[in-house]
């Protein structure tokens, strides 16, 4: 009986060895490619004669990028990239111009089931976007070039294998901007880009 006991625990011990030795093993790098429908909250101040959330920013989808570290099973840190988009902007409805942006945004994330096939996810952080190629009013007016925010995230990982993933996430960005005549940099209005991006993609856990 106890010889018994003892081989059981020993077995025991091996598989709890081998699973820390496979945790180990796996790396802590995960990539994922995104599809990402950018959904603008379009909030703005009255300009000239406009009433209040005239100044209105397209809606598009876009590839995205993310690269991910994970210190510890449950905790990582995502940076989200893109190229430059082009949007554009509409004043009660008429296209009065557009303009690019790239906004790289980094997370830091809890996964609350890690060794689960679902495994769901929250994060928050902080959003750079820089704007170029501003063309508005012919030209008579620009935007500011450079605006910071916090992020918040919702996703959830479906595991198809060790490497290979599923990927459904949701972020609300603060993402804002000044525009103003290009002459005298006097401030014609504020535009809250603030967009909700829905994103479905797919993931290699190196």
């Amino acid at each position: 009986m106890k010889k018994a006991m003892t081989a059981a625990l020993a077995v025991s011990f091996l598989g709890l060895f081998a699973t820390e030795a496979m945790a180990q093993e796996q790396s802590p790098w995960l990539v994922r490619v995104r599809a990402v429908h950018i959904d603008p909250v379009d909030k703005s101040d009255a300009f000239g004669p406009y009433a209040s959330d005239a100044v209105t920013v397209s809606s598009k989808t876009i590839p995205e990028i993310d690269i991910s570290y994970f210190f510890t099973p449950n905790i990582a840190a995502e940076l989200v990239l893109t190229y430059p988009q082009k949007h554009d902007v509409m004043l009660n409805g008429a296209n009065i111009g557009s303009f690019k942006h790239v906004p790289p945004t980094l997370l830091a994330q809890y996964h609350f089931m890690p060794e689960a096939q679902f495994s769901p996810y929250l994060g928050a952080g902080v959003n750079y976007t820089n704007i170029s190629s501003v063309h508005l009013l012919g030209g008579a007016a620009t935007m500011e070039h450079k605006s910071f925010g916090f992020a918040l995230q919702a996703g959830l990982d479906y595991k198809i294998d060790k490497n290979w993933s599923l990927n459904l996430d949701i972020k609300k960005v603060q993402i804002g901007s000044d525009v103003m005549a290009s002459g005298s940099g006097a401030k014609l209005t504020e535009v809250k880009v603030d967009p909700i991006l829905i994103g479905i993609g797919i993931g290699y856990r190196f």
